[in-house]
């Protein structure tokens, strides 16, 4: 709620006329009675006369500017109180994706994409609910609850007692709602989180689907998602059905109890008859904020429920933390890299690297390689801070990174991975995500570096085609040597390639080598391969088994130890 009336700060002159036009509202409601009082007064009390004529002309014109100014304040109430309704939910949005872009890796590792997506769009919509409607309403309810008890207390203190008669069960009835609704509503946005999470798989693994006919499993799997989802909801809705025609019973007791005494008193001439009727015009008003705050209880009830699961969000905190006192890069940097008897583990007490040191010169190439699930990716993952080592440390040119500004240090690295991702958009636009300040020419330069201009221009627009949302459109090495015409564009000192030759034809493979070759010119080089014959060039291998680094040397130095790089070398020369 804190964070919700943050947001709203920005919005205040927008909440201020909402509850201003609100009230307005109230006030020429509450002038009708007083009318219909005033008139049943004057055809009662007074004879037919020009002046009695001109007092009911009056009473008409009165009526006529009261409708006027209330169609005026129900547009100023609406258009304000949306303003600053999805103008905080549109804010909210904002701050929870900064939020989750500040996390670090590992909290997505076991967290679904639509859930994500669910609580950044889904959950955050019900803020408008609180912001445009709920909280004004409350308060302009009580503020009229208030009112008119006052006027009803003018006309009749005893009766106005009676009348309040249902008041202690409204309220027993908001609290026992409150316990049993909001936790259904909270259910039912988990179930939409899983339901956007199950579509965002089937849309994501349309080719798998097709390629394995698993249509009618996964139609099930959606069907399914659908049904939980509607019988949350129907949960909810039934409570809320309960709920209101309770609140509205209790109110017509209210009324049944001022009918049963107020009509006595007129009999017994305690209460005149424009009295009574402006009781009873004034009683309805008086029982509509009652109304009117069970539906605001169940907005607000629903509100809260998406507002716990983004208060979970925001609980989570990034592993990778920011220095208070960071140290700068100089501009030029030379980009050597020390790992320092470093060690880390996914799962506390599960190391996946242990003790592990390892000096790169500056300008040099060094090749990481080994058996699957030694380490490798993981390690290069450390340079770039998407995890933080457990122990040791890491330095750029004698500056520990974790001393560094996150984003002045990667600004510093350029990746190239296996599984390449391209954003839904033209070939221009994915390559300016290595560089956005990028011009036409570094673009086209960019791309001749890797190999890909020819290939562009060959596409329908050239630079300007649409590549489909994780560049469908094109061939796996097409994508790759975009990649690399993005990694160009950054102009990084230091280089990581994971894996960035693996499943592509041999003369695609040719390309791309040509291309990597070029782009590790002058740069400090980390490659993770497994075809061995592609790092026989580099300065240093770095031979990784059971967590640890068991052989380092070069191609030649390692082959004369008949050890473990040996022993692979020979079983890919001899496929």
């Amino acid at each position: 709620m804190k964070l919700l009336l943050r947001f709203a700060k920005k919005y205040t002159w927008p909440l201020i006329a909402t509850i201003f036009a609100s009230l307005a509202l109230v006030g020429a409601q509450l002038l009708i009675p007083w009318l219909v009082r005033n008139l049943i007064n004057l055809v009662t009390d007074q004879a037919l006369s020009p002046a009695t004529m001109q007092r009911v002309t009056q009473l008409s014109i009165i009526a006529l500017i009261a409708f006027v100014g209330r169609g005026v304040m129900q547009f100023l109430r609406s258009y304000m109180a949306h303003l600053a309704g999805w103008g905080v939910v549109s804010d909210a949005r904002k701050f929870v994706y900064e939020h989750l872009q500040k996390l670090s890796l590992r909290f997505y590792e076991d967290k679904q994409t639509g859930q994500l997506m669910s609580r950044v769009v889904n959950d955050t919509d019900l803020f408008e609910r609180m912001i445009a409607h709920a909280i004004p309403d409350v308060l302009v309810n009580i503020i009229t609850f208030f009112g008119i008890t006052a006027i009803l207390a003018s006309l009749n203190w005893q009766l106005t007692l009676y009348s309040m008669a249902p008041i202690p069960l409204v309220i027993l009835a908001l609290v026992a709602f409150a316990k049993v609704v909001r936790p259904a509503f909270r259910k039912r946005q988990v179930q939409v989180g899983e339901l956007n999470a199950i579509l965002n798989d089937s849309f994501a693994g349309i080719r798998e689907i097709k390629a394995f006919n698993r249509e009618s499993e996964q139609l099930e799997r959606v069907e399914l998602g659908i049904e939980n989802y509607k019988v949350s909801l129907m949960t909810a809705l039934r409570l809320m059905a309960v709920f209101q025609p309770f609140i509205d019973f209790s109110t017509s007791i209210g009324q049944l109890v001022a009918i049963f005494f107020g009509g006595r008193m007129a009999l017994m001439g305690v209460l005149s008859v424009a009295d009574l009727v402006a009781f009873f015009l004034y009683l309805e008003i008086f029982y509509q904020p009652i109304r009117a705050l069970g539906t605001s209880w169940e907005q607000i009830q629903e509100s809260l429920a998406g507002f716990d699961r983004i208060a979970e969000l925001l609980d989570e905190e990034p592993e990778v933390k920011v220095s208070q006192h960071p140290q700068s890069l100089p501009v030029t940097i030379q980009g050597a890299l020390k790992l320092d008897n470093i060690s880390f583990s996914y799962i506390d007490g599960e190391p996946v690297l242990e003790n592990i040191n390892l000096d790169i010169p500056a300008g040099n190439v060094v090749a990481l390689v080994g058996p699957t699930g030694v380490g490798k990716s993981t390690l290069v993952s450390l340079i770039p801070r998407f995890y933080d080592v457990q122990e040791g440390a890491i330095s750029l040119d004698g500056i520990d990174i974790r001393d560094l500004e996150i984003e002045e240090l990667r600004s510093k690295i350029s990746i190239v991975l296996q599984d390449v991702f391209l954003f839904h958009g033209t070939v221009r636009e994915n390559l300016l995500f290595g560089n956005p300040k990028a011009g036409d020419e570094d673009i086209i330069h960019a791309a001749q570096v890797a190999n890909a201009h020819d290939f562009i221009m060959a596409l329908p627009n050239g630079y300007e085609t649409m590549i489909g949302e994780r560049g469908v459109k094109l061939s796996g090495g097409q994508r790759q040597r975009l990649s690399i015409a993005r990694a160009v564009l950054k102009d990084s000192p230091i280089l990581i390639l994971d894996e960035a030759t693996s499943a592509v034809d041999t003369e695609t493979e040719l390309l791309i080598q040509q291309a990597l070759e070029r782009l590790m010119k002058g740069r400090t080089t980390i490659i993770i391969a497994h075809r061995l014959s592609t790092v026989r060039n580099a300065d240093k291998i770095v031979v990784l088994e059971g967590k640890e680094i068991v052989e380092q040397g070069t191609h030649d130095s390692l082959i004369a130890q008949n050890g473990l790089y040996h022993r692979l070398y020979n079983v890919q020369e001899n496929l």
